[in-house]
């Protein structure tokens, strides 16, 4: 087994234009002033980091790399949320989307995607170049306005939609294996891959790629009443990052899982900091430590009651108290008696005259 590393933060729900948030040399320090030990790079904020620089510079990777290092922290990951969101975007987001992309590609879905599809293969290289092996993103939805299923869908409409998600995917992740970096998927409310199941429909559809795998963030599945334990259970052999936030769901008699259009303190269903919400995250760790996963604990900071530095300290403190150093040895190893094969023959009864060797069939 190995110990989880950690604690990280993402560090995109305090990238700012006010110091110490606006600099990638004053929010490493923050964030190793706060406790942490690695934070996962928003690739999309150029206060912070420059994308297309660090794809075509290795030279650049490192000083980026050491700056941190020389801060008190490690990078743990890119994330490509945004530009992931972008390479499959519904008509009816567009809108709402557009200002995810630079200003010379918004009002042109066409473009936007192009552009959305080369900057998630250059955060996969600049992974490359930092030695990195895995990436965080969105998938982007296609079938999402018509997950209620009312009116009633057209045979074949969620089909399709998989079957392009996965097209637009593909090249993508042929890339991903040539820089030996994982395709990292939030599993998230607003992504075709949501749940399991829509992740299942995907990953068949690109034939089972070796890098498209999950980012593990169990707040999404309680706001779904999905169980987040056996979640991990399942998805063990492909959940290669995680996200440790928090989350409440207090369902009345007047609102549930949708929310009624409420805002985030209003809704039934609500993001918390950490220790403030319904995870079990004793649990959470104890499965991940067992499932032998080795990469980072990195806290993505999300309430909508508590300050966000607030959030971030506390939440440092909060994973250092749930990472588990996985032992090297067997709790019982004291009464070990040092058996051998002869003597678990005698110990069970059995004697060379008792073998028999079974006649062929």
């Amino acid at each position: 087994m190995k110990t989880i590393k950690g604690p990280g933060l993402f560090l995109a729900q305090f990238a700012g234009d006010a110091a110490p948030f606006n600099s990638w040399d004053s929010i490493t320090k923050w964030a190793a002033d706060c406790g942490y030990k690695g934070v996962q790079v928003p690739s999309w904020d150029g206060r912070l980091f420059d994308l297309k620089k660090a794809a075509e510079s290795k030279t650049y990777c490192d000083e980026v790399a050491g700056k941190a290092r020389d801060n008190g922290v490690e990078i743990t990951e890119l994330s490509t949320h945004l530009q992931g969101q972008l390479v499959a975007a519904h008509p009816a987001y567009d809108e709402a989307f557009d200002g995810f992309a630079v200003p010379q590609v918004r009002g042109n879905p066409g473009a936007r995607q192009q552009w959305a599809v080369e900057q998630v293969k250059l955060a996969l290289t600049a992974s490359k170049n930092l030695g990195l092996d895995a990436m965080a993103s969105f998938s982007g939805a296609l079938a999402w306005p018509f997950v209620y299923p009312w009116p009633q869908r057209p045979a074949g409409l969620v089909e399709t939609a998989f079957d392009e998600l996965a097209r637009r995917w593909k090249p993508i992740l042929d890339h991903a294996e040539d820089c030996g970096v994982d395709v990292c998927y939030e599993i998230h409310p607003g992504e075709d891959l949501h749940d399991g199941i829509t992740y299942e429909m995907f990953l068949e559809r690109t034939g089972n790629h070796a890098r498209a795998c999950m980012l593990y963030d169990p707040s999404h599945y309680v706001l779904q009443c999905l169980d987040y334990l056996e979640n991990i259970d399942i998805y063990k052999d492909r959940i290669r990052m995680f996200h440790v936030k928090d989350a409440e769901f207090n369902p009345t008699g007047r609102q549930g899982v949708y929310g009624g259009y409420q805002s985030w303190v209003n809704r039934a269903g609500r993001f918390r900091s950490l220790g403030d919400g319904q995870v079990d995250f004793g649990a959470v760790f104890s499965k991940m430590a067992a499932n032998d996963f080795a990469g980072w604990a990195v806290v993505e900071w999300e309430c909508c009651l508590k300050h966000p530095e607030d959030g971030a300290r506390e939440g440092s403190e909060f994973v250092k108290a749930h990472i588990i150093r996985v032992t090297e040895k067997a709790f019982d190893d004291f009464a070990d008696s040092g058996t051998d094969e002869a003597a678990n023959r005698r110990m069970l009864g059995i004697s060379v005259r008792d073998l028999t060797v079974c006649p062929s069939p």
